[in-house]
C-alpha cells in the first residue's frame, strides 16, 4: 500500500507534519497514468516509495511549495520521506499497526478524509461555471454599478509647492512628467500620477468631493487639501461599472460552497436519528422523553 505523508514548511526548511497511510485515491487524487509514469524513486529495506507518493506530499505542502517544481523540492522530500519509511518499518516491527491508539487515530483520518472527500465531490458537482456565474448575475443585480472616474494627481507637502505646479500646468507642462518630478505620492509618481478606475468610496472624502464634480480632461483650478497634503487632481474619464466577475469570484465560491455544505448536512439531519449526551455521558436535560433535540452548528471548514 503507498506510504502517504503530510509535511509542512517549516521556518528553516521542510520537516514532517503528520503521517499515515492512505493511498493516493484516497485523497481523492488521480494517478499517474501507466507505470512508467509512477516509477520507483528509493527502496528503503525493501519498502518502495514511488514517485506517486512524493507527488502526495507535495499536494499537502502550503501554496508556496506546491507551485514548485516537483525537480526542485525533490532532494528535501525525498531525504525526508525515507526518514519517514525508517521510522514507519521501526513501527511496524513493533507490531504498533495493531496497537488501539493507532487504530483509533487512523479512523479519525478516515474519517475526516471521506467526510472531506463526500464534500469536496458533491460541491465539485455543483459549483459549475454556469453557477457560478447565475450567482454572479445576483450579485450585480444587488449590488448595482457605481461610477467611477480615472484620474491623475500630483501631491505636494504646502499649498505654495501646488501653486507652483499649477502655474507649470498653465504653461504648458506635462501632467504625468510633472507628478514624476514633483510629486511625494510614491506610487502616483512612478506612474505619472495615475490613480486608475476608482469609487467615491475609495478615497478621502475631500479629494473624492472635488474629483467627482470635474469633467472629463479637466483639471483642479486650486489645490486640494488632504490629510496628506495638497493635491492637483486631473480627471481623465468615467464609467459605471460592476464589479468584475473575476474580483468577487473567490468570495462566490466561498459562500456557494458554505451553503452546499450546510443543505447537505440538513437534508442528513432530517432522516438521522441524533442522540446528544452531557459531557459525563449522562443524557442531556433536552433528551428528556418528548423534548427536543437542540440542533448543533456544522463545523465549517477555514
Amino acid at each position: 500500500m503507498p506510504v502517504f505523508t503530510v509535511f509542512r514548511a517549516t521556518a528553516l526548511g521542510l520537516g514532517v507534519l503528520a503521517g499515515a497511510h492512505f493511498s493516493a485515491a484516497a485523497q481523492g487524487l488521480k494517478p499517474l497514468d501507466g507505470a512508467s509514469a509512477d516509477p520507483v524513486i528509493a527502496i528503503v529495506d525493501g519498502a518502495p516509495i514511488r514517485r506517486s507518493d512524493l507527488v502526495t506530499v507535495q499536494k499537502a505542502l502550503p501554496p508556496q511549495f506546491q507551485a514548485l517544481p516537483l525537480e526542485v523540492l525533490y532532494p528535501a522530500l525525498i531525504e525526508r520521506m525515507i526518514d519517514h519509511k525508517l521510522i514507519y518499518e521501526a513501527g511496524k516491527k513493533d507490531k504498533l499497526e495493531a496497537d488501539d491508539e493507532v487504530k483509533r487515530r487512523v479512523r479519525q483520518f478516515e474519517e475526516q478524509v471521506v467526510h472531506e472527500t463526500y464534500l469536496g465531490r458533491l460541491i465539485e458537482k455543483q459549483m459549475t461555471e454556469d453557477a457560478i456565474r447565475k450567482r454572479y448575475d445576483a450579485f450585480v443585480k444587488a449590488n448595482p454599478a457605481k461610477e467611477e472616474i480615472s484620474a491623475r494627481h500630483i501631491l505636494v507637502q504646502t499649498e505654495s509647492q501646488a501653486k507652483e505646479v499649477l502655474a507649470d500646468l498653465g504653461k504648458g507642462a506635462d501632467f504625468a512628467e510633472l507628478a514624476r518630478a514633483k510629486s511625494i505620492d510614491p506610487g502616483g509618481k512612478q506612474a505619472g500620477g495615475d490613480l486608475g478606475f476608482f469609487s467615491k468610496e475609495e478615497m478621502v472624502p475631500e479629494f473624492s468631493e472635488a474629483a467627482f464634480k470635474m469633467k472629463d480632461g479637466e483639471t483642479s483650478k486650486t489645490p486640494v487639501k488632504t490629510q496628506f497634503g495638497w493635491h492637483i487632481i486631473r480627471v481623465e474619464a468615467r464609467r459605471t461599472a460592476s464589479q468584475p466577475l473575476e474580483e468577487v469570484r473567490d468570495k462566490l465560491v466561498s459562500d456557494m460552497s458554505r451553503e452546499i455544505m450546510q443543505n447537505v448536512v440538513g437534508d442528513l439531519r432530517k432522516t438521522a436519528k441524533i442522540e446528544v449526551y452531557n459531557l459525563d455521558g449522562t443524557p442531556a436535560a433536552s433528551q428528556a422523553p418528548g423534548g427536543p433535540v437542540p440542533p448543533t452548528r456544522p463545523q465549517q471548514r477555514r
